[in-house]
C-alpha cells in the first residue's frame, strides 16, 4: 500500500502526532510525508518528502488571531495553484491531519482520504462547544479541510469516532516531579505582556518563547528560547502548565498529572471549544491573562486524572489502513 501522510505545520501538535504515527505506518505501508504551513516550533524528526507554504493562522501579540497578518503573509494564489496541480493519483490512501492543500485536492480529484486529526472531532455534535457559537469558526472547521471519513482525537471519547490523545513517546518516558516552579507556553502573547502579569505572582515562572533568542531572567520570571530538550526537562519537573487552549500541550500536561491553566487564543474557535471541554473537566481557564485568576490557580491543588492509552497502532490497523 502507498500512503501519503499530510499534516499541518501551524502549531506544534500536528508535528508531535506525526512523530508517533509515521513510524507505525511505515511498518505496514510505503509512506510519503507532506507538510504545509509555517508556524511550528517543533522540528520533524523524520524525512519530509514534500513541503509547501500553505495557509497558516497568524497572531497578534495580545493573544488573538491577526486577520491582517493572515491576509498579507500567506500566499493564497500559490496555495490555489498547488491544490489545482498537485498529483496524488499514485497513492492508495491519503491520511490528512488538518492539511488543506491535499484535503481540497482530494475532494476535487475524488481520491481516497481519511482525516485523522483533533479538528475532525469538532464535526461531531457530542463534542463540547462554547455556549456562544461562532458561525465563522464553525465554517472554518468544516471547510478548511473537506473530508467525508473522519477520526478525531480529543480529551474524552465523546463519540465512537473520537479517540483519546496520541501522547508522544518523549512524554510517556518522563519521570514527573514537582519542584515548585511553573512552565508557560503562550506563543500568541508577547513576552512583555506575559512578564508584566507573572512578576506580580510570587512563584518561579519559566516562559518558553518563540520571540526570544537568549535566556534572560527578570525577577521571578525566566525566559527561554524554544528548545525541546530544555522544555521537556522543565515540563517534567514543574508544578503546573500555563498555556494556550490548544490540544497536545494540555493533553500532555493532563497525562503527566500537572496542574493546568489554559487561555484560548482570541477569535480562535477551535481553542474556545477546547477550553469549553476542559472547563467541563474542571480545568482552570480564562479569556485573558488575568492576575487574580492565575493567583487562585497557583494556590489551588486542582488535578484531573486521565487514562490515555497507547493504542494508536490498533487505531491505524483497524480503522485507518482499511480500504
Amino acid at each position: 500500500m502507498k500512503v501519503l501522510y499530510a499534516f499541518q505545520g501551524t502549531g506544534n501538535g500536528h508535528v508531535a502526532r506525526a512523530q508517533e504515527i509515521i513510524p507505525i505506518l511505515k511498518k505496514y505501508a510505503s509512506v510519503d510525508t507532506l507538510i504545509s504551513g509555517h508556524q511550528s516550533q517543533l522540528k520533524a524528526d523524520f524525512p519530509i518528502n514534500f513541503q509547501h507554504q500553505g495557509i497558516s493562522l497568524l497572531y497578534n501579540k495580545t493573544g488573538g488571531i491577526s486577520y491582517k497578518k493572515i491576509l498579507f503573509r500567506n500566499n493564497f494564489l500559490a496555495a490555489f495553484k498547488t491544490i489545482k496541480n498537485i498529483d496524488l493519483s499514485r497513492y492508495d490512501l491519503i491520511i490528512n491531519d488538518y492539511e488543506p492543500l491535499t484535503g481540497w485536492a482530494c475532494k476535487m480529484q475524488n481520491l481516497n482520504m481519511i482525516e485523522l486529526s483533533h479538528q475532525a472531532s469538532m464535526s461531531f455534535k457530542e463534542t463540547p462547544k462554547p455556549s456562544k457559537k461562532d458561525f465563522l469558526g464553525e465554517l472554518i472547521l468544516k471547510y478548511y479541510v473537506p473530508s467525508e471519513r473522519k477520526i478525531g482525537f480529543h480529551f474524552e471519547n465523546y463519540h465512537p469516532q473520537i479517540k483519546k490523545p496520541v501522547i508522544r513517546r518523549k512524554i510517556r518516558n518522563l519521570n514527573p516531579h514537582k519542584k515548585g516552579f511553573y512552565v508557560v507556553y503562550l506563543p500568541s502573547f508577547s513576552d512583555e505582556n506575559i512578564i508584566k502579569v507573572l512578576r506580580e505572582i510570587p512563584v518561579e515562572w519559566k516562559i518558553f518563547s518563540k520571540y526570544s533568542k537568549l535566556q534572560v531572567k527578570i525577577k521571578n520570571v525566566e525566559v527561554f528560547p524554544i528548545d525541546e530538550i530544555q522544555f521537556l526537562k522543565s515540563f517534567e519537573n514543574c508544578d503546573g502548565i500555563l498555556c494556550n487552549a490548544g490540544f497536545e500541550t494540555p493533553a500532555e500536561a493532563l497525562f503527566i498529572d500537572k496542574k493546568l491553566f489554559v487561555i484560548p487564543i482570541h477569535n480562535q474557535y477551535e481553542q474556545e471549544c477546547n477550553a469549553a471541554a476542559l472547563d467541563k473537566m474542571g480545568i482552570s481557564n480564562s479569556k485573558i491573562l488575568d492576575v487574580e485568576e492565575i493567583k487562585k490557580w497557583v494556590a489551588s491543588d486542582l488535578h484531573f486524572k486521565v487514562n490515555y492509552p497507547d493504542d494508536i497502532e490498533d487505531i491505524l490497523l483497524n480503522e485507518v489502513l482499511v480500504l
